[in-house]
């Protein structure tokens, strides 16, 4: 059997030794209590980080976006986002059915939206619309091929936001692979929007969790809302612990991920495969028959998501070594062949 390369998402890395050593090792309360000290830490860490008051660990990247929505809308609302955004495409219709909301979808860049194409989606108050009422930004953008909004387009999207009466909202959940790639600190991407959320479960290795930042008070309503998804956790510093480290040891190995998938990117070129040059760790791959594609590239120990009738996406992780890209390659060369 060949060498197994599962480029299929960032989401499957595992914990590595040391971080399992760090969640062994985390002190343990009660979080619904406000006990957890090791919670308590990450949730304070994250907020300083993204340079906002106060921070909420939740179990998954889709909780904190529904989170997010609800503190920030009330039903009957509209919602803007990318016409690729996260919310609509993979979050189960969460948003219709926890916040009441509609989305207004704004077609993109490769998932980075325009700011004048953003104030000419916000409609005028008339009792025939649903008022909008929250800008949602993805970054890195996942169905855009891992693409960076400029710290510059974040400013100028929360600008325009901010002038029509919307809330901003930051998807996250990639802005590590953001910062390493632009080499701006996660503050700079945050510093105009009204809530944050983040993944430590994709890129950073954690088996588990997100976190929501923003002002002290809309955090407060963030409790109460994890509280009533089910979203409360008991002992869970043993998770934030893994969080914590992952923190702390992690984010700057990302530009290895980056590396690796220019590195994939190259050699696909080379065998002639059409792909966009990546800006982070996703390469999407533009093929005749691309579920076809993943099928046989799954004989040959490779294993990738097609994401679209002829789009194959690949994603590069911390799981992921130089020899396993080197192996990634071949096997295209065979398909191919």
């Amino acid at each position: 059997m060949p060498l197994t390369v599962d480029l299929r998402s960032d989401t499957l890395t595992r914990p590595t030794p040391e971080m399992r050593a760090a969640m062994f090792a985390a002190e343990l309360g009660d979080d619904v209590f406000g006990e957890d000290p090791t919670v308590n830490l990450l949730e304070a860490k994250v907020a300083a980080l993204l340079g906002k008051e106060a921070g909420l660990f939740v179990p998954s990247g889709t909780m904190a976006n529904q989170i997010a929505i609800r503190c920030t809308t009330q039903p009957g609302d509209e919602v803007i986002l990318e016409s690729g955004a996260h919310p609509f495409h993979y979050e189960a219709g969460g948003a219709a059915v926890i916040s009441g909301v509609t989305l207004r979808l704004v077609p993109g860049n490769r998932g980075v939206l325009d700011p004048d194409m953003v104030r000419d989606a916000v409609r005028p108050p008339n009792v025939h619309h649903a008022p909008a009422r929250l800008l949602s930004v993805e970054n890195t953008a996942n169905r855009g091929g891992g693409t960076v909004t400029p710290v510059a387009t974040c400013a100028a999207l929360t600008e325009v936001a901010h002038q029509a009466g919307l809330l901003a909202h930051l998807d996250g959940a990639r802005l590590w692979n953001a910062t390493v790639a632009v080499g701006a600190p996660p503050s700079a991407f945050t510093a105009g929007f009204d809530v944050v959320s983040v993944c430590f479960s994709k890129g950073l290795g954690a088996p588990v969790g997100s976190a929501v930042v923003g002002s002290a008070r809309l955090i407060e309503h963030a409790r109460r809302v994890r509280k009533m998804l089910g979203g409360g956790m008991r002992q869970a510093g043993v998770l934030a612990g893994a969080c914590v480290y992952a923190l702390d040891h992690h984010i700057g190995r990302l530009a290895e991920d980056h590396r690796r998938a220019r590195t994939l990117w190259e050699g696909l070129t080379e065998l002639g495969f059409s792909a966009s040059a990546p800006e982070t760790n996703m390469i999407y791959v533009e093929v005749p028959d691309a579920p076809k594609l993943a099928s046989r590239l799954g004989q040959e120990g490779v294993r990738a998501i097609a994401l679209a009738w002829a789009r194959l996406r690949l994603v590069t992780h911390l799981d992921v070594d130089d020899a396993q890209i080197a192996a990634a390659i071949a096997a295209f060369g065979r398909v191919r062949g």
